[in-house]
């Protein structure tokens, strides 16, 4: 099976520490993904600047279709990060190229000759999801932490895996669950961080702990998960070992210092 990841991709910098690294849903999930075998493309656009040949530099070393990954006059995008202990906090954000990034026919047609689709929230194609669900690709959607944004609604019937983050398993998560199952999914996924994850498919909930490690840093713990878990559907596992694929690919993240 191939898998296309679509959408953001940027550059994270650490001032504080004089580090940067590439990153973005996209790329991420792409990264790993190669590195588990899966054919994996990726379609976005970076800048012409330094930060962008960085991108370039580093998509290169993995096995990745950049056939349509464009890069265009401008800066690359760039979100200025600092830590907290293990936590990653987002300071300031600057989109550059990115911001008037659209899906063209060429790219439609590219995407079309995948089996999976993955894009995210930020990945600036929201409002061409009907058309990519036209195509039969299957597509898995981060929601991250956006369960209450107005436009989940609209998009969860465009999606065949919905993922979403969380803090702990209770009512309002099960509920909210059934809900979104209702409105299209195949199964409604949700990462709860140290307290593992849990998944709906319409008739009945699935649960998975997190592979307890030495945490260093939590950035792409959730882009890490939900390649796991696209590992676990390409090689056609049950619910039970996707959620647990993901856990494992997640847990190999937070012990270093980069989201791959």
């Amino acid at each position: 099976m191939r898998v296309v990841t679509v959408g953001d991709n940027c550059i994270d910098d650490y001032e504080e520490l004089g580090i940067s690294c590439p990153t973005g849903n996209s790329v991420n999930v792409a990264v790993h993904l190669s590195r588990l075998a899966v054919p994996v493309s990726l379609v976005s656009v970076t800048g012409d600047d330094d930060y962008g040949e960085q991108m370039l530099s580093f998509l290169k070393k993995h096995t990745i279709n950049l056939s349509f990954f464009q890069q265009k006059q401008g800066n690359t995008a760039i979100t200025k990060m600092a830590l907290k202990g293990t936590e990653r906090i987002h300071t300031k954000y600057f989109e550059g190229v990115l911001e008037n990034f659209k899906l063209n026919q060429s790219d439609m047609e590219f995407i079309a000759e995948h089996d999976l689709v993955h894009t995210s929230f930020w990945g600036k194609v929201n409002h061409q999801l009907p058309l990519i669900k036209q195509t039969g690709v299957r597509i898995v959607y981060d929601f991250s932490v956006k369960l209450e944004n107005e436009e989940v609604k609209s998009i969860l019937p465009n999606v065949d895996y919905a993922f979403f983050s969380y803090h702990q398993k209770d009512s309002y998560i099960e509920a909210y669950m059934k809900d979104a199952h209702q409105l299209g999914p195949r199964t409604v996924i949700v990462t709860l961080g140290e307290k593992g994850s849990i998944a709906y498919n319409g008739n009945r909930f699935y649960e998975a702990d997190i592979v307890r490690v030495p945490v260093v840093n939590t950035v792409g713990a959730g882009d890490s998960f939900i390649a796991g878990y696209i590992h676990g559907l390409v090689n056609g596992k049950s619910i039970q070992e996707c959620l647990q694929s993901g856990a494992n690919i997640a847990a190999k993240v937070v012990q270093v210092f980069n989201p791959y």
